[in-house]
């Protein structure tokens, strides 16, 4: 492990990340590519007849500001780690993202354009995370964006204090800034307000955030529905906050000047991130549909369309235009990269000679390599420690990789102590003037604390996913996951490998009542394509489920674990198989046997988490009414569908009467058993009392399945 204490560097002084890319520049040749820009927005639209050409029209200045002028990035390396994030929070108007990829010549053609929003193209109607070069996230779902981008700025500043704490601000090869375009929708989802609380709190300096205040959604006028002062909410966050307003004069002047002024201003701010209110005019200078609702979704139409072209002295009769000499004037931004990407390589070879072990850190971390000692560092549970509730194995396990593994680091929405989500003895994320007499830390620390804002803790760990380096996890109830549904869902469609801890998994939760008991979750996470979905039934479980989700970086996990004390099964005994079956999501935990004897099979009882004890007790009573039973823990469905079909066939013999017991809905397992009602389920509400008197009165019971088994086997 790379201590941050103890970590040397050396200055690197010829590296200032505070600076811009080049002076504030807005000729007659900027003006005219993005005008060029605004035309080929409104043909790409008007081609492919859907899309929304309001907003690449007025940000195109906007953009071309950030790529031209501001942002470090490299046009022919999508993943140079020396460049400035940009995310563009208002998916929708995708185009004023690929306008600008298209300009600096990174990787989007003419022929992109035109494909825009059709299969197979660069181009989809929103950025898509792994099919566009320079998209950072999947951004669509408003407020989404935003929030991400302050996992970013968590894990910019974690990797610095593990590669390079000691270098001046601005000066280490790890500092960068994260740019975001935000839209008044953006600032309306309540993920946002969650985001930017914590970005506040955390001072988060390197993000930097420009809100379209255009004053226009779907609806038209936003005076309908949001009307606050927005800069004096951020402000109340701790945000730098600065106004510019383009239509001041009375005349709508595109002052770009200001513009970048603002942005370099808002870099001189360290310690706080920045909001830059712009006042647009929507959809300008479009002549008679600028300003209105009905150019935020829609095509032009031929009429408009030649408006537009006229207003800015182009061609109606051309289509997907643009002059050479204006193209190779964008693509002079290659060059300057280039020229700023030698210093920066300079920097790094310099940091690279004088911090060796933390320079090996970062080559495994590149190289998305698994640190020596990984597989010896998962603890392993004896029976002989009794009962043990999964989230407190859970604890264990994350405490005994904390030296092992220095890029894994997490926290709790406010339930750390819940959730187990702490790894021992480690520091808080925070700054150190946020310590608490109960949590200490400091800027780089590990140990994560979202508050009481599960959506924002969920977007954020997708942040700190993708940011490349490090693996986040978040934790909270089961119950909760609904508040973080939707960043869950988009992990899962960019295959994100963020991790998510739900504790108080089941009704065994108790008297908290039903409205903290998952009932309908399981299977409603389960639904979700590409998350993996594990409800691990022992302190074994939880050991070796850890490993296997921190062995890949392909998907999002959640990881499902019990509040009440389960048994930790006797491996060591010939009946109960090793726990190493759960990297194969379902495996064979007790075999039917007849006098003593492994056999065939009669009936397979299937279980996940703390009901595979249920199953293993039924199995008992099954085997001495002589049917032969065999027992199956299954913590992923996702994973066991993954293994091939003699594996699964073996597992669970399409031939054999196979039932399952789950203290949740019944939805989904008729894939695994004989069919519907070959379930012990739970298809209604909980209620308050103890976790005993709950199962009991439920009917999720040994007794139960044994009951279900032989109304089944004896039909």
């Amino acid at each position: 492990m790379v201590s941050s204490a103890t970590n040397p560097s050396v200055s690197t002084t010829t590296l200032n990340r505070q600076l811009p890319a080049r002076e504030y520049v807005y000729s007659d040749q900027d003006r005219r590519v993005v005008d060029t820009l605004r035309v080929l927005a409104a043909d790409a639209v008007e081609k492919v007849g859907s899309g929304h050409p309001g907003t690449a029209f007025s940000l195109s200045p906007v953009a071309w500001q950030l790529f031209q002028n501001i942002m470090h990035f490299d046009p022919s390396d999508a993943h140079w780690e020396g460049r400035d994030r940009f995310i563009l929070s208002p998916g929708h108007t995708s185009l004023t993202l690929y306008l600008q990829l298209f300009a600096a010549g990174a990787g989007l053609e003419i022929e992109d354009l035109q494909a825009l929003r059709t299969w197979g193209s660069k181009t989809p109607g929103h950025p898509e995370y792994g099919d566009t070069d320079h998209v950072e996230i999947t951004t669509g779902p408003l407020g989404q964006g935003l929030a991400s981008a302050v996992g970013f700025a968590y894990d910019q500043r974690r990797v610095r204090g593990l590669l390079d704490p000691e270098a001046a601000p601005g000066t280490s090869p790890f500092d960068h800034h994260i740019y975001v375009i935000a839209s008044d929708g953006d600032l309306q989802e309540g993920v946002t307000a969650e985001a930017s609380s914590l970005a506040g709190t955390q001072e988060l300096g390197n993000l930097i955030v420009i809100w379209d205040d255009n004053k226009i959604s779907i609806e038209d006028d936003t005076d309908i529905s949001f009307t606050e002062n927005v800069e004096q909410r951020y402000e109340a966050y701790g945000w730098h906050v600065q106004r510019i307003d383009w239509l001041q004069t009375g005349d709508y002047v595109e002052d770009t000047k200001a513009l970048y002024e603002a942005i370099i201003n808002a870099k001189k701010e360290t310690d706080k991130p920045s909001l830059i209110s712009l006042r647009t005019i929507i959809g300008w200078p479009s002549p008679k549909k600028q300003n209105t609702g009905g150019i935020h979704g829609a095509k032009l139409g031929a009429e408009e369309l030649g408006g537009l072209k006229e207003v800015l002295s182009f061609s109606a009769d051309e289509h997907f235009f643009i002059e050479d000499e204006l193209l190779q004037h964008a693509r002079t931004v290659c060059q300057r990269s280039a020229e700023y990407r030698k210093t920066w390589e300079a920097a790094y070879q310099s940091w690279r000679d004088n911090n060796p072990d933390a320079a090996k850190l970062y080559d495994r971390l590149v190289a998305r390599e698994l640190p020596q000692g990984f597989d010896e560092a998962f603890p392993t549970f004896d029976a002989s420690e009794g009962s043990m509730a999964t989230r407190a194995a859970s604890g264990k396990v994350l405490s005994a990789l904390a030296d092992v593994m220095p890029e894994l680091w997490g926290g709790s929405a406010d339930l750390a102590g819940s959730n187990n989500t702490t790894m021992a003895g480690e520091p808080s994320f925070l700054p150190v003037d946020r310590q608490t007499t109960s949590w200490s830390g400091h800027p780089y620390g590990r140990t994560l604390h979202f508050g009481i804002r599960e959506h924002a803790s969920g977007a954020i760990v997708n942040g700190i996913s993708l940011g490349g380096l490090t693996r986040g996890y978040a934790g909270t109830f089961l119950i909760f996951s609904d508040y973080m549904r939707p960043a869950v869902r988009l992990a899962a469609l960019m295959g994100a490998p963020s991790i998510y801890v739900w504790t108080h998994d089941s009704i065994g939760l108790g008297e908290d009542g039903p409205t903290h008991q998952p009932v309908e979750h399981l299977a409603a996470l389960r639904a979700i394509p590409n998350l993996d979905v594990v409800r691990p039934a022992d302190a074994n479980e939880v050991s070796i489920a850890w490993k296997t989700i921190l062995s890949q970086r392909e998907r999002p996990s959640g990881l499902i674990l019990s509040r009440q004390g389960l048994p930790v099964f006797d491996r060591s005994q010939d009946a109960f198989r090793s726990a190493e079956g759960v990297a194969r999501g379902a495996y064979i935990m007790v075999e039917a046997s007849t006098d003593n004897q492994e056999t065939t099979p009669e009936v397979v009882l299937i279980g996940t988490g703390s009901e595979v004890q249920l199953a293993v007790a039924a199995r008992e009573t099954l085997q001495a009414a002589g049917i032969a039973t065999r027992v199956v823990s299954a913590p992923c469905l996702e994973w066991f569908d993954a293994q091939d079909e003699a594996y699964r066939n073996e597992v669970l013999p399409v031939d054999v009467l196979r039932v399952s017991i789950e203290a949740g809905v019944e939805q989904g397992w008729q894939k695994y058993t004989s069919g519907h009602g070959h379930s012990v389920s739970l298809e209604h509400f909980g209620a308050s009392a103890d976790y005993q008197t709950l199962f009991r009165e439920f009917g999720i019971t040994a007794e139960a399945l044994v009951d279900k088994v032989n109304s089944l086997y004896n039909a």
